[in-house]
């Protein structure tokens, strides 16, 4: 649902039905990434075949299955520090082919790899690795010695394994730790069948001839991300040989409801949709379902009255994790006068428990904007992070800076910088706010003003987030507002675009989601600033 400008490096490669990776200076693009970064490999066009390798820096290459020519590039790559994101898009040369996507990562690396009914292929395995398809085959080469958790699961498949580990259900589901299980495989599909056979070496790669792509008309510039370390001086090149920095892309997360029965609609595809910038209609380029995860924090104030009523607070915590879906991470953290990281974003469900026991009262002022960008930042930061990412706030919004609240220090973040921040923030921010309100009996206590600012900033930070605002009367009432914004994050569908407008001029750009249903509205961040 952000809508905020990120640097997108378009791949544009000239490719046989023969071509596959070899080493650094053969075809296909590098791109540096740290040690345990995390690369997210998306194809919904086609297959994915993703080797493990000792070098440190991604390879990527693609290719038709026919051996077509690409007109246009069909791969994006966004690198953001630690997170790498690698997606195809459709071109409009032979729409019927399909797209194998091919990448090399570091053994260091943690990557996901997404498919819609394309096969994926894991050779080797880096530290973790989780391939999910919707109805696509999953095949898994591993070799000695092995050192990992494995979970696969077929909903409608088989399970074929070469390990000494039981199927079970039917041989749809296989789960097993092998050694000390410091490396972890998760593999999901709907129809398809997973393999699990042993390797006895490295698999091969036939080279084919170099190829040295380069900046097309940014000769005289520093290299973009992705530009190869061996980069040529100005060559001429036909257009596939060309590496060229793109246009910025626009990523939006809209919720869809039913406005007569305000239900969220699902199931639905990306042809339901229409996108307009400025009343001009834009071309979704990447497209995420209502039913793909999430990474999920919830955000708590454990500051004022809410210290009395800690219990409720942990128990309204535990309906929220209990509630989500299994494939959403959670992580928590609780804020007074300093945000506390109580658990970073996990699947584990036991280690949350256990976290969410550990809260307890905290001192210090409330810094309730200082701790909202503390958690955005943290998300951000995550070296797993391939999420969509939302941010659950539950707080009586009286951070110390609100007119009225007296005798407390507040964020140094400043309300207006913080909804700045938020606007920019790429994922959903949902507001809970707790009315904690007394009546104050002398000019020292909090005044009734500051409790209408504070409710007033609570939602104004969730419209920024493009999430919703609840009002909580009691704490009694938490859990089950927490269990409306499972509900409601359950209808969130993500697009991505890149402007046809490219000019960045600092001006507001509306956007408008048209969806092709009766009665269907979309709720989220209406616009962006193109900076």
């Amino acid at each position: 649902m952000s809508a905020i400008y990120k640097l997108v490096v378009a791949v544009l490669l000239v490719t046989s039905a023969q071509t596959v990776f070899a080493h650094q200076s053969e075809q296909g693009i590098r791109i540096d990434v740290p040690v345990d970064g995390h690369v997210r490999i998306e194809n919904q066009f086609g297959a994915v075949k993703l080797e493990v390798w000792n070098e440190k820096y991604v390879l990527v290459a693609a290719r038709f299955d026919s051996g077509a020519i690409f007109k246009r590039s069909p791969v994006v790559i966004d690198n953001r520090k630690k997170l790498l994101l690698i997606s195809i898009i459709r071109t409009p040369l032979d729409p019927e082919a399909g797209i194998l996507l091919s990448v090399k990562i570091p053994r260091t690396a943690n990557a996901e790899v997404i498919t819609g009914n394309g096969s994926i292929a894991l050779i080797g395995l880096p530290a973790s690795a989780a391939a999910r398809s919707v109805s696509g085959d999953i095949r898994a080469e591993l070799s000695q010695p092995l050192n990992v958790d494995i979970n696969a699961r077929s909903t409608s498949g088989v399970i074929r394994s070469e390990l000494e580990a039981p199927l079970v259900d039917g041989g749809r589901s296989l789960r097993t730790r092998l050694g000390s299980g410091e490396q972890v495989l998760r593999l999901t599909t709907g129809s398809g069948q997973i393999s699990l056979v042993m390797s006895e070496g490295q698999s091969s790669i036939t080279a084919t001839a170099p190829v040295t792509p380069v900046l097309h008309g940014r000769q005289n510039e520093s290299p973009a991300a992705g530009t190869p370390a061996n980069q040529a001086q100005s060559e001429e090149v036909s257009e596939g040989d060309v590496i060229r920095v793109d246009s910025q892309l626009v990523t939006l997360n809209m919720s869809v409801i039913d406005r007569a029965t305000s239900r969220g609609i699902l199931g639905l595809t990306q042809s339901d949709f229409k996108l307009l910038e400025d009343g001009v209609e834009q071309r979704i380029v990447q497209f995420d379902s209502a039913a793909a995860p999430f990474d999920l924090v919830l955000l708590i104030d454990l500051s004022g009255s809410t210290r009395d009523k800690v219990k409720l607070i942990r128990q309204a915590a535990l309906r929220f994790v209990d509630a989500a879906r299994p494939s959403d991470r959670i992580g928590i953290i609780t804020f007074a006068g300093q945000p506390q990281l109580v658990s970073p974003v996990t699947l584990d469900r036991s280690r949350l428990q256990q976290s969410i026991s550990t809260i307890d009262t905290e001192s210090g002022d409330t810094k309730l904007y200082d701790a909202t960008e503390f958690a955005m930042r943290h998300l951000v930061s995550d070296s797993r992070n391939s999420r969509r990412t939302a941010i659950v706030l539950m707080s009586d919004g009286l951070d110390g800076t609100v007119p009225g609240v007296f005798g407390q220090h507040g964020s140094t973040l400043t309300f207006k910088e913080l909804i700045s921040k938020v606007q920019e923030f790429d994922g959903v921010l949902y507001t809970l706010w707790l009315d904690t309100y007394y009546e104050a009996l002398n000019p020292k206590d909090t005044q009734p003003e500051a409790f209408d600012t504070a409710n007033d900033r609570m939602k104004a930070i969730a419209e920024a987030g493009g999430g919703t605002f609840y009002e909580v009367l009691k704490l009694e009432d938490l859990a089950g507002a927490y269990e409306r914004v499972i509900a409601d994050l359950g209808t969130v569908y993500s697009l991505s675009y890149r402007p046809l407008n490219k000019t960045r001029d600092g001006s507001w750009r509306a956007i408008r989601l048209q969806v092709n249903r009766p009665s269907a509205v979309a709720r989220g961040k209406h616009g962006y600033y193109a900076n």
